[in-house]
């Protein structure tokens, strides 16, 4: 082995063993507390300031600072943020996407603190604890950590605690476990891990508030290759990749290519994360950030007119003033990207930096002449032309949104952010000698502002085009409830797509505004950290409110501009801290200090309302009718039954199979899940005008049968049939359009819109093109009158089951699969939805019941089919299969 090669060895193995320790951490706070800790890196640049501010400024020894920063300072850190972060938001409900707010708060909160306690400029004298020339000592600390936790995790008595918490919290805290001091004791760990590698990097780094964390964060790769689990993939990956890109430095590669490969050499971990994310389907088990489902914060009256006067203020300014005011509007229309991509899609999108940053440099390439195959062009037509450009990079972020989701989509863009940044931005061969100028006739403060607001006004109207019609329904729809919206018949996957180009193309407009307001382009405008701190201010202050986003722009131009530089990240990071208290924004909190006045009846209406309900009472005939019981008692209209007049409570004989109308079967369908079998060998017809039941016992595959036949699960085996067409690939929307509607065990509704709206969407995406489908479906629930424009978000359970019925009979389905219908219904409301089934049956409805009220089944039902252990063991009339249940009890 040659010199070289050894030394290059060491030193790759002194990067990897810090690579490692992050990865391992990460793993730690992960499995006992199931957040991927965003912050991972902010602690640790904290930790190495701390460390230098102990020894370089306070002249500690280096074996003090280090006990006091890694066994202190670190440790204590991680249990506060477990403490007063991370365990309220747990307590209130544990909403993930809540949780990697608060995570992403914490980094913006530390890093705007470390700005404004030890400034921006770069520290190039930390203190170093281990020698680079001898990292067998780090490796041997990551080594003996790595496999003292895995030790413990396997072999102890809180090991068992740590998997029970991770397998199911609630289930372990009623099981006896403090899972509160497991979390705690994860935090710590994960937070001391994060200390250590701050430490141990920041000697041999620029030491800022920016590029540690950054650097940190980018090592995150090493933790979703282990797949959030294992320890040893950890280790063996980050000191594979440290000592990879150590070597790769003997390179030196000639031609055109030369400048790339040397970054890719550079940035090896960097390529890691582009790999492991965007390979990797999902992180872990806990990938899933549901929205939370509350109503739309409406904008407090006048807000408008106080935004328009604020931004025309800036006009009469003069100098510096307008100077900073010019970024304001630029940096407006960038978060506009975020409202389209989150507020309105719903997803989560870490890297609209880049999309900035690439409308940035691609406007001031096309404008110096310098954009291959491209003439110079005028400033204003680079712009548009650098927009019409990035908008399909967009497709970066959103093919990747159709197969992930949550912190698997988090990651994904994330790591596209950092990709561009370090071999785009950060690459001299792209951005060396770029200057960009203002637009002829605007090139004065004044006249460009006013072309900002012309570009900000444009911008507005697109994103609130996206609000409105079918579009802005569908993909309201999408971002409340995607498994609902997709069984509603929305094209999920085209949705995803549309809103991610589209955010692109508004992020590079900004972004292009931004570089002719400062009149260069500045590759640090655009860093991946910055992108964090625009989506937490987005979500902070409402991400689906266009003003909310205009509000941010304004502060973090104003904050940093008017004081020293780190204040607008820390109360960024300070309100995302605490969105688990404010999950609709600033304007949520508003609304809830506002008093309300209970509405009350005076003494004369309280007797007039008690004289009327005796009058009823007296009038009221005898009957046995649940139904007439509810109207004599005064149940109010939005609970009341739907009436029915179609067809009465007596089922209707069964008959042949309604002509025209086409059979839905499986054959030989066999699911599987890690190994297990959810459905083996089911064959099943499902024919028109009638209903078809299936029970069974919890576990017997009844909603992995639905699954298959709906489409958001795709069998192992078997086939499923719709006629004479094979849909066993097609997709959920798909089947919707073709006429195979469904309901969900638990509500599939869209909290954001109100109840004519949800059931729009199903008329809307649906095969119908009868424009009174939608009023139809209202009235045959008794969802008309006043109740058909109230949030959904506000209504009871009950309701909210007849909203989603609607929805699915709005697109005049001919198959309709429901997935225990009856639950949350009261008895007056089960016996109207029996009426209503009963008469879309007759009318050549082929229905699909999975139901656990076998009354309701005997009395429904034309055949019935029992399920267990993924199989049909039993089939025939109700009657029959009932009783033949009811012996086999009885025998055993």
């Amino acid at each position: 082995m040659s010199s070289l090669t050894y030394d290059l060895t060491l030193a790759g193995l002194s990067v990897g063993s810090a690579a490692a320790l992050t990865g391992v951490g990460l793993i730690v706070t992960y499995r006992a507390t199931g957040v991927l800790n965003f912050a991972h890196g902010a602690i640790a640049m904290v930790c190495a300031y701390a460390l230098r501010q102990c020894v370089v400024e306070w002249g500690w020894p280096l074996w003090a600072g280090a006990v006091v920063t890694m066994l202190i300072l670190a440790p204590v850190m991680g249990v506060v943020l477990e403490r007063f972060v991370f365990r309220p938001l747990s307590v209130l409900g544990g909403d993930p996407a809540q949780t990697l707010v608060a995570s992403i708060g914490v980094f913006v909160l530390l890093v705007g603190g470390a700005a404004l306690l030890w400034g921006q400029g770069a520290r190039d004298d930390a203190p170093e604890l281990v020698s680079a020339e001898d990292p067998w000592g780090q490796l041997a600390v990551v080594l003996v950590l790595a496999a003292g936790v895995g030790a413990v995790i396997r072999w102890t008595r809180f090991g068992r605690e740590l998997r029970a918490v991770v397998d199911d919290r609630g289930l372990a805290v009623l099981g006896g476990i403090d899972a509160d001091r497991v979390a705690a004791a994860g935090w710590a760990f994960g937070a001391f891990t994060a200390g250590l590698t701050g430490v141990l990097l920041a000697p041999f780094v620029r030491l800022d508030p920016y590029g540690l964390p950054l650097l940190v964060m980018e090592v995150v790769a090493v933790a979703v290759a282990a797949r959030m689990r294992s320890l040893p993939v950890a280790v063996v990956v980050a000191l594979g990749v440290g000592v990879a890109q150590s070597q790769l430095t003997r390179l030196h590669p000639s031609g055109r290519g030369e400048p790339l490969l040397q970054a890719v050499g550079a940035n090896l971990f960097v390529v890691a994360l582009l790999v492991a994310c965007l390979a990797l389907p999902r992180i872990g088990t806990r990938d899933g950030l549901p929205r939370t489902a509350t109503a739309r914060v409406p904008t407090p009256q006048g807000a408008w007119i106080v935004a328009v006067i604020l931004f025309l203020i800036p006009l009469g300014f003069a100098g510096s003033d307008l100077h900073t005011s010019v970024q304001v509007p630029a940096l407006g229309v960038v978060l506009l990207s975020l409202v389209v991509v989150t507020g309105r899609g719903g997803q989560i999108s870490l890297g609209q930096a880049a999309y900035a940053g690439l409308g940035a440099l691609f406007t001031a390439l096309l404008a110096a002449g310098r954009f291959p195959g491209l003439p110079r062009l005028p400033e204003l037509a680079a712009l548009a032309l650098a927009v019409v450009l990035v908008a399909p990079l967009g497709l970066l972020t959103g093919w990747p949104a159709i197969t992930r989701r949550g912190l698997a989509l988090a990651l994904a863009t994330f790591a596209v952010g950092v990709g561009v940044s370090r071999f785009v931005f950060a690459q001299p061969y792209a951005t060396s000698g770029l200057s960009l100028d203002r637009p002829a006739g605007f090139e004065g403060d004044r006249a460009y502002y006013v072309l900002e607001l012309t570009l900000l006004t444009l911008a507005l109207l697109a994103t609130h085009a996206l609000r409105r019609g079918r579009t802005g329904r569908a993909l309201a729809a999408l971002r409340d409830h995607e498994s609902g919206a997709s069984a509603a018949g929305v094209r999920v996957p085209a949705l995803k797509l549309l809103a991610f180009v589209a955010g692109a193309a508004l992020a590079a407009l900004g972004g292009g505004m931004l570089g002719m307001g400062l009149r260069a382009f500045d590759p640090t405008a655009y860093d991946p950290v910055r992108g964090l701190l625009w989506f937490a201010a987005v979500v902070v202050l409402g991400a689906d409110s266009t003003l909310g986003a205009l509000t941010a722009a304004a502060l973090l131009v104003g904050l940093d501009a008017g004081a020293r530089g780190g204040v607008a990240a820390a109360l960024v990071g300070v309100l995302a801290v605490l969105v688990g208290r404010l999950p609709g924004g600033p304007y949520e909190a508003v609304r809830r200090l506002r008093p309300r006045r209970a509405a009350g009846l005076t003494a004369t209406g309280l007797g007039a309302r008690r004289r009327l309900q005796r009058a009823l009472r007296t009038a009221a005939p005898p009957t046995t009718d649940p139904g007439s019981r509810a109207a004599a008692s005064g149940t109010p209209r939005q609970n009341q039954p739907p009436a029915l007049h179609a067809a009465d409570s007596a089922p209707p004989p069964p008959g042949p199979p309604a002509a025209g109308r086409a059979v839905l079967t499986t054959r030989h369908l066999q699911a599987r899940y890690d190994g297990f079998t959810a459905l083996d060998g089911v064959d099943l017809t499902v024919p028109p005008g009638r209903i078809t039941a299936i029970i069974g016992p919890n576990g017997a595959g009844k909603t992995t049968l639905f699954h298959c036949l709906a489409g958001t699960v795709r069998p192992s085996r078997g086939r499923v049939r719709y006629g004479d067409r094979d849909i066993t690939r097609l997709p959920a929307h798909a089947r919707t359009r073709l006429g195979i509607a469904r309901t969900f065990q638990q509500l599939a509704v869209f909290p954001t819109l109100t109840v004519a709206e949800n059931v729009r969407v199903g008329a809307e995406q649906g095969r119908t093109t009868d424009p009174a489908a939608v009023d139809r479906a209202l009235r045959l629930f008794a969802l008309d009158g006043p109740l058909r424009d109230a949030p959904a978000a506000d209504l009871p359970t009950g309701t909210l089951r007849r909203v989603e019925l609607a929805r699915a009979l709005a697109g005049t389905p001919s198959v309709l699969l429901l997935d225990e219908p009856a639950a949350g219904l009261d008895t007056a409301e089960v016996t109207a939805l029996a009426r209503i089934l009963r008469a879309l049956a007759a009318d050549g409805t082929a229905l699909l019941v999975v139901e656990h009220d076998l009354d309701l089944v005997a009395g429904l039902a034309d055949v019935v089919h029992v399920m267990t252990a993924g199989r049909i063991i039993a089939s025939g009339p109700p009657a029959d299969v009932l009783e033949t249940l009811d012996a086999r009890e009885t025998a055993g």
